[in-house]
């Protein structure tokens, strides 16, 4: 190997750091005995070209090691080796035989790390029984990136107010990955790049922001589940298992050369800016894809497993697993909270980003023991962050270990995905027995859960569907789950679903089954526009877009998860009535509120929301049964939205209005398209003003003006 000028270099910034005349490396190892980095020519190299032992008296300071190597530069590739002791009963798995992954590396090249492994012990080349590869043709290295090297044109985050947010969750690769896109491969079908060629679909939309399921660098060939249908190998598609937290994932760019994804998503955030989308991003904290003690050591694990993993007291040897995945991050220790503030500083400072959702956020909670405290440390300190302070935190406020904190996620200014409102939601939607009341409170913003500590319905982020379970069409396609190719034979996924099929399981062509199925998707689509609090939906819902029943593909990389984009053509009308359904939201305040609405026991004093049964009266909530309706006052005039989920149609009483105005029917989810939804400024005059016939299954949108 050739050699390296190198310098002592600096502990402040971990990772790799573009200097003047080169490239300063730190990492962090309390309890490392040896450190030494290996540099690569290409990424596709069998063994490293050049090395460095770090020389702990010149090299480290405090738990820090560093260096300065001079001539490396933007593109260097490179990995480390790290001994130690390996003493699992105390947490120690030093292994110097395996090569570790940079847990700052900005970006990774192609390869896997699994299949990397998983091809060597199918070979038995030797090395294989202590770990050490042998050809490091196809394991990622990690890439040297200088940030500065990329020229923004004065983007940064849009940062809109909570109030003015509507969220569209999609797949990076799957929104355009299928060939009716219309995008080639050319084009950059199924990458960042390709994904810019749909955004102007977005902007029509009326979409504010687009919620992009992990990207931070996972490797897709970590499940090993089979097929039973085709036989084929099936992957980790949706990416919860995190081996890159710095770095955007480079099977979704097409320029797969070392640090392309990093200037190809770049290029992505800056193109959905400039069209006034905003970039939120699924973040996985909870765990990584090194898993449990059975598990693959190529990062944390080699650096510090003790620090970086909580670990049972007395039995260091075995992870906590809250999760569900394996292992649980120490989220709460120091040097851990370090690791997730800077990475989110990161992404926000040098990637743009306006957002973040946190998968399995409750863990992040807890302490290494597991204990939930009173005031939990990382989520306060996300929250007061300076500098993610205007960034949207939004939590999924649950894990796999039971902890349940929907309406009470401890940190301040936090966001939640509600999973109260789209079980309530669902409910009534489908017509169960006396679910109008839960609804209600739903549809008003969910004060039982987020009035107190001066929290708003801002908290709730409302969503009937969501990438975990059905999709709408399917959520009204079928009474049951369908993952037999997930090859865990049905077991997997939810069997709570408060789904119904209407009669008929899967695809129908009958037009009365059909009919009561779009009914209800637009139903669902007024519900989420219209509650307080901040709508988020399903990619695709609009299109009504299907994963045959299936309400767990994080592991189809297919068609069965991939947008198919002859389905916004199949259902334009749904299309356009969602699309209307978001203007009616956006360009009227009063489904935006930042407060919950206030009580009004003065005398004389008239509410903002009042309530009616079907004969305009004040109801009696515990008589309330598959009929809602209320109206709302508005700065462009008194909105009345009624719902009737009975079998039977209802003629309905409307509440009084002003001798000066009258009622407008904006929308009703049983008229065909486009009379479903009457554009601003071409509602339809109702001819009786006192009655409304409301169809069974459908609601209605009227204003008074």
């Amino acid at each position: 190997m050739s050699a390296l000028i190198v310098e002592n270099g600096y502990p402040l910034q971990s990772g790799a750091t573009v200097m003047d005349g080169g490239v300063n490396f730190a990492v962090y190892s309390r309890n490392a005995t040896r450190v030494v980095i290996y540099f690569f020519n290409r990424d596709d190299d069998v063994l490293p070209s050049e090395s460095y032992e770090f020389d702990p008296e010149k090299n480290k300071t405090g738990d820090l090691w560093h260096c300065f190597v001079r001539g490396k530069g933007e593109g260097t590739l490179y990995l480390y080796r790290v001994d130690g002791p390996y003493n699992p009963p105390e947490g120690h798995r030093f292994n110097f035989a395996k090569y570790l992954i940079d847990p700052y590396a900005k970006a990774l090249t192609k390869g896997s790390v699994f299949r990397s492994y998983n091809k060597q012990r199918e070979s038995g080349l030797a090395g294989v029984q202590n770990g050490e590869l042998q050809d490091l043709s196809d394991f990622p290295k990690c890439v040297v990136i200088d940030d500065n090297s990329f020229d923004w044109e004065g983007d940064k985050p849009l940062n809109y107010p909570l109030n003015e947010t509507v969220i569209y969750e999609t797949h990076v690769k799957g929104f355009t990955a299928s060939e009716t896109s219309g995008i080639s491969i050319e084009d950059g079908r199924g990458t960042y790049k390709g994904f810019q060629k749909k955004i102007g679909y977005l902007k029509n939309l009326g979409v504010t922001s687009v919620e992009l399921l992990p990207l931070f660098e996972f490797d897709e060939n970590e499940n090993g589940n089979i097929n039973p249908r085709t036989g084929e190998k099936l992957v980790n598609y949706w990416g919860y298992s995190t081996m890159g937290f710095f770095a955007p994932k480079t099977s979704y760019a097409f320029d797969k050369t070392p640090g392309g994804s990093v200037r190809e998503f770049k290029e992505l955030v800056k193109a959905l800016h400039k069209e006034g989308i905003e970039v939120i991003l699924d973040v996985v904290f909870n765990h990584t894809a090194e898993g449990n003690e059975h598990g693959y050591t190529f990062c944390f694990r080699g650096f510090e497993n003790s620090i970086y993993y909580s670990l049972p007291v007395g039995e260091q040897q075995y992870y906590m697993n809250y999760s569900g995945c394996g292992n649980t991050v120490n989220c709460n220790h120091p040097v851990v909270r370090r690791f997730i503030i800077e990475c989110l500083r990161y992404w926000v400072l040098e990637m743009h980003i306006d957002g973040f959702r946190f998968d399995l956020a409750s863990i992040l909670t807890r302490e290494a023991n597991g204990h939930i405290p009173s005031n939990p440390p990382l989520t306060n300190e996300i929250s007061e962050d300076p500098v993610l302070r205007q960034t949207k935190i939004i939590a999924e406020p649950w894990d796999c270990g039971g902890c349940y904190q929907v309406g009470c996620f401890p940190g301040g200014r936090w966001s939640e995905w509600n999973g109260k409102y789209r079980d309530d939601i669902r409910r009534f939607i489908r017509g169960d027995d006396f679910a109008a009341t839960s609804a209600a409170t739903r549809l008003a913003g969910s004060s039982d859960l987020y009035n107190h500590d001066g929290r708003s319905p801002l908290c709730s982020v409302n969503f009937v569907t969501a990438h975990d379970g059905f999709t709408m069409n399917d959520l009204v396609s079928y009474n049951y789950k369908h993952n037999e190719e997930n090859g865990e034979e049905n077991r997997d996924g939810s069997d709570d679903n408060v789904s119904w099929n209407h009669g008929y399981e899967g695809d129908s062509v009958n037009p009365k089954i059909e009919n009561l199925r779009l009914k209800k998707i637009k139903n669902f689509m007024v519900y989420l526009m219209t509650s307080q609090g901040v709508p988020m939906m399903l990619g695709g819902d609009e299109m009504r877009r299907t994963q045959k029943g299936n309400n767990n593909t994080y592991c189809q990389d297919s068609e069965l998860n991939w947008f198919d984009w002859t389905l916004a053509e199949k259902n334009a009308g749904l299309v356009r009535f969602t699309k209307e359904m978001i203007n009616l939201r956006k360009t009227n305040s009063c489904f935006r509120r930042t407060d919950f609405f206030p009580d009004t026991f003065e005398k004389g004093t008239v509410s903002e929301i009042i309530w009616y049964d079907r004969n305009g009266k004040n109801p009696e909530w515990n008589k309330m049964d598959r009929f809602l309706s209320y109206k709302l006052s508005g700065d462009k005039g008194d909105f009345y939205i009624a719902t009737n989920m009975d079998i039977y149609d209802l003629t309905i009483t409307l509440p009084t209005l002003p001798a000066d105005k009258n009622w407008y029917r904006v929308a009703d989810t049983s008229f065909e398209s486009p009379a479903d939804f009457c554009e601003a400024g071409k509602e339809e005059l109702l001819q009786d003003q006192k009655r409304y016939v409301l169809v069974s299954g459908s609601s209605t949108i009227l204003i008074g003006k």
